[in-house]
């Protein structure tokens, strides 16, 4: 079976292509199940839409479930199609994005860290001018976030947890194994899965996100996984399935999971 939790469109502001465009380049692609998963509204802010090129302004919510339900009907028999949303992790906000995600009959939720300390996770400009001991600071102040994440219940998965490198590779190369472990096993601990999200290539670190050394320790503490693209453009539905699943079982994964109706569906590799 072929899935894909991690996908984007137009609403964000970022994205090109309608919903049913992504759904239709998962039946081509030999999928049998899409979740949507478009960024979340910044729910906690007084302004309807305060960043219209990073998420959806939280008055076009509604309308976004309900085009997603409408599609899942449509194309029922061909594809199941899953009621996602990327929701942004902020410690103390939390409880008003759980507040809102009530409301709708929701098959998952990703939790992602994309800003620490108020800075974007992907600004190039962050790291300047940092010593080492400021760097590992950072590194693992956002990892304690990521445990924070997995603990607070709201989330089903986590994205990309080690994004920030996408923009600065040598990210990677900070020591923060105690961190890294400490939230590998709090994710373990809470039963939340972690995607493996193939739109690292698309930024300059490359390759996937989490990298294999992060995977080979997820996999040692019993983390659970899934599979997303984080396609912003309906072609890269699905972006490297294949070589993602060979490279699980390389590492000792024998399953991988998504969600229906936030309860977890097994399936093997």
């Amino acid at each position: 079976m072929k899935f894909d939790l991690h996908t984007h469109h137009e609403r964000c502001g970022h994205a090109d292509g309608a919903i049913e465009a992504y759904i239709q380049a998962a039946i081509q692609a030999g999928l049998q199940v899409i979740g949507i998963s478009d960024h979340s509204p910044y729910f906690a802010s007084d302004k309807d839409q305060p960043l219209p090129h990073i998420a959806m302004a939280r008055s076009e919510f509604p309308n976004y479930v309900r085009e997603v339900l409408e599609l899942k009907a449509k194309y029922e028999g061909r594809i199941e199609v899953l009621l996602g949303v990327e929701s942004d992790y902020y410690p103390e906000l939390w409880p008003i994005y759980k507040a809102e995600y009530d409301n709708y009959p929701m098959d998952y939720i990703i939790g992602s860290v994309h800003q620490t300390r108020g800075v974007s996770i992907f600004n190039k400009k962050r790291w300047n001018n940092l010593s080492e001991k400021e760097k590992i600071r950072e590194k693992e102040h956002y990892y304690h976030l990521i445990a924070e994440s997995a603990r607070c219940g709201l989330f089903q998965s986590l994205g990309h947890i080690d994004a920030m490198k996408g923009y600065y590779p040598a990210f990677s190369d900070i020591p923060a194994a105690e961190a890294i472990d400490k939230a590998l096993r709090t994710i373990a601990d809470a039963g939340v899965a972690i995607e493996i999200n193939t739109s690292g290539k698309t930024k300059y670190a490359g390759g996937w996100y989490p990298s294999d050394d992060i995977l080979e320790r997820a996999c040692h503490f019993g983390v659970t996984v899934t599979f997303g693209s984080d396609a912003h453009l309906p072609s890269r539905i699905g972006d490297d399935f294949e070589l993602v699943r060979t490279r699980l079982r390389e590492i000792g994964y024998t399953s991988w999971v998504f969600f229906r109706q936030k309860r977890l569906v097994t399936v093997q590799l």
